[in-house]
């Protein structure tokens, strides 16, 4: 069998038209959806992120506000540029693009954003309110797996589904994500126990390790007719790539997202839907 393409390019489009509506009627009541980015050092990946964040608010109307620190920042000099966004009313989100130089703490960092202004996510009061199925801003690429899911009609409910990632940004907020719409979860990682059978037995794969290194997902560990979702990104024999080889795992798949063009421009699109959810709620909206 050949499954069908997860198209991330297709799915973030019809995102980004709904935030570009959305956008509009928040400016017709006079709000102004506004990104502010901090961009520490000179990372050329970061920066392309930062471009690529920028680019795609420009296409539905969000205003970006560029702060580009250089890399010898102190941690109290980048505390005092997040307050100054926090009571900024004219900035409704504050994106901190990871990682980090290495003097500086993220957790510090990002914990400095207010809730309301976390486009990421990843505040302690957003992340505990993920886990009683409460939060109106979510981790960017867990959400998009799942409007990815909803798109295809991919059923969550009473499937089985294993993460191999446990990150803040993608494994842990996922598994709640998946948790509220009734799937049975396994978080696997590098310490887990024969791997390989955890997947066998999985209806859904979601793969995230992004270290061909170490860990490449391929066909004999994917049963017939599941789905794989990859959320890895890497460089592999000089191109982008995620855990598994599309052409092989589609062969084998019900449904699988590719590396390039699966999960990453959903992530994108994420970005855009707290973006103006913030803005929204800033004025007591509901959208």
């Amino acid at each position: 069998m050949t499954g069908t393409k997860i198209d991330g390019l297709e799915v973030a489009k019809n995102i980004k038209e709904k935030v570009s509506k959305i956008t509009s009627d928040l400016k017709s009541k006079g709000i102004n959806p506004c990104l502010a980015t901090i961009l520490v050092g000179d990372n050329p990946a970061s920066a392309t992120y930062v471009r690529n964040k920028h680019r795609a608010c420009e296409e539905v109307g969000i205003l970006t506000k560029d702060h580009t620190p250089s890399a010898d920042i102190t941690q109290d000099e980048l505390n005092e540029l997040i307050e100054k966004l926090n009571v900024d009313e004219t900035v409704h989100g504050i994106l901190v693009q990871l990682p980090l130089p290495s003097h500086l703490n993220e957790f510090k960092t990002t914990t400095q954003i207010l809730p309301e202004k976390d486009v990421d996510g990843l505040t302690p009061p957003n992340v505990g309110l993920l886990s009683i199925g409460k939060a109106m801003l979510v981790a960017c690429t867990p959400s998009g797996i799942i409007e990815m899911c909803k798109h295809y009609n991919i059923e969550l409910e009473g499937k089985n589904v294993v993460i191999i990632n446990r990150s803040n940004l993608v494994g842990k907020p996922l598994y709640h994500l998946l948790l509220q719409n009734n799937a049975t979860v396994t978080t696997c990682h590098s310490k887990t126990k024969d791997l390989k059978k955890v997947c066998l037995d999985s209806d859904i794969i979601i793969t995230g390790v992004g270290n061909r290194e170490i860990f490449k997902l391929t066909p004999d560990m994917v049963k017939e007719g599941a789905v794989v979702i990859d959320v890895a990104t890497t460089r592999h024999e000089g191109k982008l790539a995620g855990d598994a080889d599309f052409a092989e795992i589609i062969e084998k798949a019900s449904y699988a997202s590719p590396v390039p063009g699966g999960v990453g421009p959903m992530t994108v699109a994420m970005l855009l839907k707290n973006t103006v959810t913030a803005a929204a709620i800033s004025k007591g909206i509901d959208i």
